[in-house]
């Protein structure tokens, strides 16, 4: 079985904050705690302006893992811009849309666990 994104669920914008010196939008919040306790978080924002180096409007930060590691991470941390994490690897991400960083982000959580 693979984790699935329903693209209907990006529409609705659930609040609007001022991250740094903008205002953003959030447009996807989501947690997960899975039953070994490991937990599943994500958060997208959609932002006026691209966050510094990357080329899109969106601010974003995935995660999944435990309290002790970052088992897979992906965000746009400034000024990296977008990359994901391996435990402690981590490389540079192709961002396309948000539907496809979900899903890249499902795609690796199922390789590392047996129940998906």
């Amino acid at each position: 079985m693979s984790l699935r994104i329903p693209p209907a669920s990006l529409t609705t914008r659930i609040a609007v904050a001022t991250i740094g010196y903008m205002t953003a939008t959030l447009i996807h919040r989501k947690r997960h705690t899975f039953a070994d306790g490991k937990k599943m978080e994500m958060v997208i924002w959609e932002v006026p302006q691209p966050v510094l180096g990357s080329p899109h409007c969106y601010k974003y930060r995935l995660f999944y893992g435990d309290s002790r590691e970052r088992t897979v991470g992906y965000d746009n941390e400034r000024p990296k811009g977008d990359h994901r994490h391996y435990g402690d690897h981590e490389e540079a991400y192709q961002f396309t849309n948000i539907e496809q960083l979900l899903q890249d982000f499902y795609d690796d959580i199922a390789k590392r666990r047996d129940d998906l």
